[in-house]
């Protein structure tokens, strides 16, 4: 199963996702081209930045809002 396929089953299941959280779980070292796929692709995905409480910065999280295809 693809990389995207098993983020986009996880967002499905109605959970959010980070960058971190990608690696720990899927080893994927490029969410951000998975949920650019992803939002090409007709999914509606939603992008929440959040501030790095380990040092400054920030990081988004994202969910899956809705499907239109």
């Amino acid at each position: 199963m693809s990389t995207d396929t098993l983020i986009l089953n996880y967002l499905k299941q109605g959970n959010s996702i980070t960058q971190f959280e990608a690696i720990e779980l899927f080893r994927c070292y490029r969410l951000s081209a998975v949920i650019h796929r992803l939002r090409g692709a007709g999914y509606q995905i939603k992008s929440h930045r959040q501030p790095n409480t380990n040092g400054g910065g920030a990081f988004s999280r994202y969910e899956l809002d809705e499907v239109l295809v």
